[in-house]
C-alpha cells in the first residue's frame, strides 16, 4: 500500500505516533554511534531522525514509496540518503549496513517476506535487522483499537487492520526465521502520544490516511457521525493522552540469509 495523503496529514494522524515510538525500535536494534543504517519505509522521517541523531546524516540512509514522504524525509534530513522506491527491492549493494529497520512498514509491502530478504540482503553479516508493526490483534494500539471498535458497533462485520502481516505477537519473528535471520528474539515496544481534545483526536481520521482513515471515508455521512460518536463516548473529556503497543522483532544477518 503506498499511501497518496500530504505529509502534513499523515504526520497530524499517525506521524505523532511514529516519532514516539522510533526511540523505541532504535533502541531494540541496538543502534549507536559508529554504525550505518538504512530506514526501509521511512515514510516522512521519524525513524530517519532518530537515526541521524545518533549517527549523524552521513552514516543514515532511508526509502520511501510515498514520492511525498520522500521529499519531506529529505528536507527534514539533509545529508542523508534518501531514495524513493519499496521495500521490496532496494537500490543498495549486499552488506552495506550494519542495521537496517523497519518501523510500522512489513504490514502495507505487497510482499513483506521478499521485503525482509531484502533487509538482510543490504545488511553486512553479523548485523542487525528489526522491524515492528502496532499490535492491532491485540488491541494494544489505543487510538486504532478506539475507532475499529466504534466501527463494529456501527458495522458488525468490518475486518479492520487485524489481518495485516506483524500486527499479532510474533508474527514479525517468525518471518525472521522463515528468511534464515539468527538470534532472532522480540517483544513489546511502546509509544504514548498526547491530544489536545477530542477533535484533535478525530479530524485526522477525516483526512483519509491509511486503512483507518480510508474505511471511513468509505461510509455513509449518517455511518460516520455514528462512529465518530462512538469514539468520543470511549474517550475522556478535554486533553488526554493514549498509549500504542507495537510488536517488535529483531534479528542477526547470517551468510547464508
Amino acid at each position: 500500500m503506498q499511501f497518496a495523503a500530504p505529509a502534513e496529514h499523515y504526520d497530524r494522524f499517525m506521524g505523532r505516533f511514529a516519532r514516539s515510538l522510533a526511540p523505541a525500535l532504535a533502541d531494540a536494534a541496538g543502534v549507536t554511534a559508529g554504525m550505518r543504517a538504512l530506514d526501509v519505509g521511512c515514510g516522512t522521517g521519524a525513524l530517519t531522525e532518530e537515526l541521524v541523531a545518533r549517527l549523524g546524516a552521513g552514516d543514515v540512509a532511508a526509502i520511501e514509496p510515498a514520492p511525498q514522504f520522500a521529499a519531506i524525509t529529505a528536507e527534514r534530513n539533509p545529508g542523508a540518503d534518501v531514495r524513493e522506491g519499496p521495500g521490496e527491492r532496494l537500490p543498495w549493494g549486499e552488506g552495506e549496513f550494519d542495521a537496517t529497520l523497519a518501523s510500522l512498514v512489513l504490514g502495507f509491502m505487497r510482499d513483506p517476506e521478499q521485503g525482509v530478504r531484502e533487509m538482510a540482503r543490504v545488511t553486512r553479516p553479523g548485523g542487525t535487522v528489526a522491524a515492528c508493526m502496532w499490535d492491532i490483534a491485540g488491541g494494544g494500539m489505543t487510538m486504532l483499537a478506539t475507532f475499529w471498535s466504534s466501527v463494529r458497533d456501527v458495522v458488525p462485520d468490518a475486518v479492520g487492520e487485524r489481518r495485516m502481516p506483524g500486527t499479532a505477537e510474533g508474527d514479525i519473528a517468525e518471518r525472521f526465521e522463515r528468511a534464515g535471520l539468527g538470534d532472532v528474539a522480540g517483544g513489546a515496544i511502546s509509544a504514548r502520544v498526547g491530544y489536545r481534545d477530542f477533535d484533535d483526536f478525530w479530524e485526522p481520521f477525516t483526512y483519509g490516511v491509511g486503512p483507518a482513515g480510508q474505511y471511513l471515508l468509505s461510509l455513509r455521512p449518517e455511518q460516520q457521525e455514528r462512529v465518530r460518536e462512538g469514539c468520543r463516548e470511549r474517550l475522556p473529556d478535554g486533553a488526554f493522552a493514549l498509549d500504542a503497543r507495537a510488536w517488535y522483532a529483531r534479528a542477526t544477518v547470517t551468510r547464508t540469509a
